[in-house]
């Protein structure tokens, strides 16, 4: 398994445990559920994938409804995906 895959499985993670955080607004939880489905696609190349998913977490920490730790394991999320767009370049 490449460092890559090995990072995306950790961020696959962090958006499980969002997923199944019941504080996060139901309407939020669905928007980060439908960015890591299309993150799992295998349907586009990676780094498309990744860009995809970092400009709709974006808008996603601008709500105003995002508890505050979620919001921190966003950050985390884009700063991954980032470091593994920036490794296939």
């Amino acid at each position: 398994m490449s460092k890559a895959e090995e990072e995306l499985r950790a961020v696959i993670e962090v958006f499980d445990d969002l997923i199944g955080d019941q504080s996060i607004p139901r309407n939020l939880r669905k928007v980060i559920t439908e960015t890591k489905e299309k993150l799992m696609s295998k349907k586009d190349s990676l780094d498309l994938r990744i860009a995809s998913a970092i400009f709709a977490l974006e808008d996603l920490v601008n709500d105003p409804s995002l508890p505050i730790h979620a919001r921190s394991s966003i950050f985390t999320i884009i700063g991954k995906l980032e470091s593994i767009s920036s490794s296939l370049s």
